[in-house]
């Protein structure tokens, strides 16, 4: 089975092929920084629109998973282009601004407090469970206006979801992902439903694209499909960074007790883990005329994975990139490091909406952790950390 992650495959790419025809599938990865900046730089011939997915065989060969045609009405935020693009945009961004994510940091903190204190148990922390999944998808429930009841459904949904976008999937996590689609699409309808039916009620981001389906801005098939999306990346990726950051944590204990005497390098180390185990592998683009990639030739109708996790490892675009360094991007005489120019987030007109609300979650996360502790050892078993904590 092919695996995104080997580090011989990964090491293929800066090694003097930047582009790699994935066997003899219509997929193409994309791993050098440079090449994915050239990528998202050329709308016009690398539609961001999810046209097809990756499914690995049991024999190793790589097949295709039509999502949904070039320009259907399915493809909406992260996967829709030009106008479109940016009147999905434009509805969320209000709830995501610097001023309105500070704004959020007190009651973030609240949900980290709460999810630490009702997670351990003596010196034991489940923390994928109890914390890393917790706290993102509790704040994007908040976030969006959907009842705090269901956070614990929404979670397994997103987690399910989101593997449609990451990267190769086998049959039965197709089988399962498509379930969760369904059930997440029914669920996000009916609480949209609820809400054009009494606008009063509405609150949140839920609140504001329901007014705009009212106005007849946004259809609504386009709004059930864009608080999926929604609530998918917004959790999921969140996750994944606040497991890798307590993995990161365990592995360089020397980064985790130069963090406890200078707590304000916290923020910089979220995005040296950003960097270095970013939250996506990568996402598609699907190619709109036959074109040239570097040295490459795309037929049209190909489509491009770009995989970020290989470009934030780019010794091309970083010094030493596969060292975990607080002070990467340290301009001489700076107090603080500026951030590096990972791409963890995507880049560029589609750069996440929600990187900001991520990095608070990743901040908070990281001081509780720090400041509840004097040391924490980690067990991993299928995935999940569970932490020894001495206090």
């Amino acid at each position: 089975m092919l695996t995104l992650d080997d580090p011989a495959f990964l090491a293929r790419f800066h090694r003097g092929h930047p582009v790699q025809r994935l066997g003899d599938s219509a997929f193409y990865a994309v791993g050098t920084w440079d090449l994915i900046a050239d990528v998202v730089r050329r709308p016009a011939e690398f539609s961001s629109n999810l046209t097809a997915t990756m499914i690995c065989h049991d024999d190793g060969s790589i097949s295709e998973f039509p999502v949904a045609g070039p320009g259907d009405a399915m493809h909406v935020l992260a996967t829709a282009d030009g106008a479109r693009h940016r009147l999905h945009r434009s509805l969320v961004m209000p709830s995501l601004t610097p001023a309105r994510i500070r704004e959020l940091e007190p009651r973030v903190a609240e949900v980290v407090d709460t999810a630490w204190s009702e997670g351990v148990d003596g010196d034991r922390l489940d923390w994928s469970t109890a914390v890393a999944r917790r706290v993102p998808v509790t704040v994007v429930t908040e976030l969006l206006g959907l009842p705090a009841k269901d956070v614990d459904d929404l979670s397994r949904w997103a987690h399910a979801t989101n593997v449609l976008i990451d990267g190769v999937i086998t049959g039965a996590e197709l089988s399962t992902a498509t379930t969760a689609v369904a059930e997440l699409t029914a669920y996000l309808d009916d609480a949209l439903a609820r809400t054009l039916g009494d606008p009063g009620a509405g609150a949140g981001v839920l609140g504001d694209i329901a007014t705009a389906v009212s106005r007849g801005d946004l259809d609504r098939a386009a709004a059930v499909m864009m608080l999926l999306q929604l609530v998918a990346a917004g959790s999921d990726s969140t996750t994944s960074l606040l497991d890798s950051a307590a993995r990161l944590l365990v592995e360089h204990p020397e980064v985790t007790g130069r963090l406890r005497g200078e707590p304000e390098a916290v923020p910089a180390f979220v995005d040296e883990a950003l960097r270095l185990e970013s939250p996506f592998r990568g996402h598609f683009r699907h190619v709109v005329e036959d074109t040239v990639l570097g040295d490459t030739r795309l037929p049209a109708g190909s489509h491009l994975y770009l995989m970020w996790r290989a470009a934030n490892r780019d010794p091309g675009q970083f010094d030493d990139p596969d060292r975990l360094d607080l002070d990467r991007g340290r301009d001489a005489g700076a107090r603080r490091p500026a951030r590096s120019a990972h791409v963890a987030f995507g880049k560029g007109i589609h750069l996440c909406v929600g990187s900001g609300l991520a990095r608070l979650q990743g901040r908070l996360t990281v001081e509780k952790l720090l400041g509840e502790t004097t040391d924490f050892a980690a067990e991993e078993s299928s995935g999940a950390l569970t932490l020894t904590l001495t206090r």
